[in-house]
């Protein structure tokens, strides 16, 4: 009885992870990200105690979210009216949600820079040794990229919905052309985070799903990044 009732708890938890996953934008993000870095770790001879600050890390930013879910499920299932206090509780579990990404930011930061010091410092180099008129080659080809893997999946217009989203792709590529021809730390985070503003105004607008603009801003990335080698 008391195994079946352990059980339970698992399932009863598990069950909450995926309700959450299945519902909530930034929790997709969450997982995104979270896989993206474990899968890094793979190509990075990492210490125990990079890898346990990454583990760490990226269970407090899953923990977070949870308990924001968590505080704004209860709220409304009690409270069916504007009130000053809910608000100020809802945002107080947001920002809990925030602080903890941002120091998931300075985490991976600090155990990957280094590592891929190396490797920036050669596409750098060949990004700043690059004809300026290249840069708005690569874009094109990069506006066009999406447009032929729109047509592939058949979905959407060439400038709404569809997979990818073409202005996260667009929003992404020009952050990481800014990214790779500047090196510098505040100028990178300002352009992402711009393109992050963009990628999350068309989730707004519900002209994309996170899916969609998760895969566009990958696809920008990429492609640019590919494109600034061969043309470098």
């Amino acid at each position: 009885m008391k195994v079946k009732k352990l059980l339970d708890s698992f399932n009863y938890a598990i069950e909450g992870i995926i309700y959450s996953v299945r519902t909530q934008r930034n929790m997709k993000i969450h997982m995104v990200a979270a896989v993206l870095v474990l899968t890094m770790c793979f190509f990075y001879d990492l210490s125990k105690l990079e890898i346990l600050a990454i583990i760490i890390t990226i269970s407090m930013v899953i923990m977070a979210e949870l308990f924001n879910t968590a505080v704004e499920f209860a709220i409304d299932a009690t409270t069916n009216y504007y009130h000053p206090l809910v608000k100020i509780a809802k945002n107080v579990a947001a920002g809990a949600v925030l602080i903890s990404a941002i120091n998931a930011v300075a985490v991976g930061y600090i155990v990957f820079w280094d590592k891929l010091k190396y490797i920036n410092f050669m596409v750098m180099k060949k990004v700043k040794n690059t004809n300026p008129y290249t840069i708005f080659i690569i874009l094109a080809i990069v506006f066009i990229a999406t447009i032929v893997v729109k047509a592939i999946f058949g979905e959407g217009t060439p400038l709404k919905g569809g997979m990818p989203s073409g202005h996260s792709a667009i929003a992404f590529s020009i952050a990481t052309t800014i990214a790779l021809i500047t090196g510098q730390l505040a100028v990178v985070v300002l352009s992402y985070l711009m393109a992050f503003i963009v990628a999350q105004s068309r989730v707004d607008s519900e002209a994309h799903s996170v899916r969609e603009v998760v895969f566009g801003a990958v696809f920008g990335i990429l492609i640019t990044v590919f494109l600034f080698i061969i043309f470098g």
